[in-house]
């Protein structure tokens, strides 16, 4: 089986496993555990900000910041098909209180110009607009990533007046492979970032939530407040900080097997690339009513060896990483078009 399903279902490879095994230890919530040390201080430096703080999943780290930057009974702004508001339970409200305020970008993209007027005035009756949020790549839009002028104007018109700005960079590693742009450079607009060690990057799991010292110090009490103090979590540091330090070179390969996966899909009539383009590791494929459902093209390519998801009733997704070989990619570019053929959809 291809399993093309998430980048998450990667296996950590036998270096990975050493590491893992001969990480150095220590109880990570009453003193410090020095490979989670290590990796919080990596990870700051890499993405040019002060601290860091390792994290169960990319979630908690969404959550962790959106709950600092804003009071209780306040609302943030976000792009309308974004992760924070489309998968993770509306935790926002659940356990912070807050409300979101979702504006549709273009392609995922939320310029100043869909921004402007936004920002509730300040009134008895009405909520505080006290926060940003961004997510790049942009999942939903097929691994788009996002225009650093964009998120330039954007951060700095919030700024302007008077907001904080959070990054969901689940796969900004992506983002930073497909771009060439220094990873510094491109959140440096922020004022907390997540970033997630076990997507592209291979690690079996873990996400961290940088910024501000302060900030950080008060991430470290909300998410012992929302259950992520971790023990010897040294053991699965170990593996994040092998797949920082050794996996972000080889992201380019799993985005030219996207490209391919693309190129197959562009020759059957049947089918459209989402946003008519593939930036990253992620392939969303539109699919004509009159061919059938995305749930009836994922069975029937399941059947043909090509394991994916469908994630709405005409839409299928795939995401290349790196547990796929070129082979299995050649293979599966062959399976999607003898899939539509089967129906009598190939151009």
């Amino acid at each position: 089986m291809i399993d093309l399903r998430s980048d998450t279902v990667t296996r950590p490879t036998a270096e990975m496993r050493r590491t893992m095994a001969n990480a150095i230890v220590g109880d990570a919530v009453i003193d410090i555990d020095p490979t989670v040390d290590q990796l919080e201080r990596d990870t700051a430096a890499m993405l040019g900000k002060p601290a860091a703080l390792f994290m169960p999943s990319g979630s908690m780290s969404n959550q962790v910041g959106v709950r600092i930057h804003c009071d209780r009974g306040s609302e943030f702004l976000c792009e309308s098909e974004c992760h924070i508001y489309q998968y993770e339970q509306g935790a926002f409200a659940q356990l912070s209180g807050l409300v979101a305020r979702t504006i549709s970008g273009d392609g995922g993209v939320l310029g100043v110009e869909h921004l402007r007027g936004t920002i509730r005035p300040e009134g008895d009756h009405l909520v505080r607009t006290q926060l940003l949020c961004l997510e790049n790549t942009h999942n939903q839009w097929g691994g788009r990533v996002i225009p650093q002028e964009s998120i330039d104007a954007a951060c700095i018109w919030a700024h302007e007046h008077g907001l904080k700005t959070h990054l969901d960079g689940a796969r900004l590693w992506n983002a930073a492979a497909a771009t060439g742009m220094d990873i510094a450079r491109m959140v440096a607009p922020f004022d907390s970032v997540s970033v997630c060690y076990s997507k592209g990057l291979g690690a079996p799991v873990g996400s961290a939530l940088v910024g501000s010292q302060s900030f950080i110090d008060e991430a470290k009490r909300i998410r012992k407040l929302f259950g992520g103090g971790m023990r010897q979590a040294g053991i699965i540091a170990a593996g994040a900080m092998h797949a920082i330090h050794h996996h972000r070179a080889r992201l380019h390969f799993d985005h030219e097997s996207a490209q391919q996966l693309a190129y197959a899909a562009s020759h059957v009539s049947a089918l459209s690339i989402r946003g008519g383009r593939v930036d990253t590791n992620i392939v969303i494929l539109e699919v004509d009513p009159m061919w059938g459902t995305a749930g009836e093209l994922q069975s029937r390519l399941f059947a043909g060896g090509v394991d994916c998801f469908s994630i709405s009733e005409q839409a299928i997704r795939f995401v290349t990483h790196m547990d796929v070989t070129p082979e299995q990619i050649d293979r599966a570019c062959r399976i999607l078009p003898e899939v539509m053929a089967a129906v009598g959809s190939y151009r």
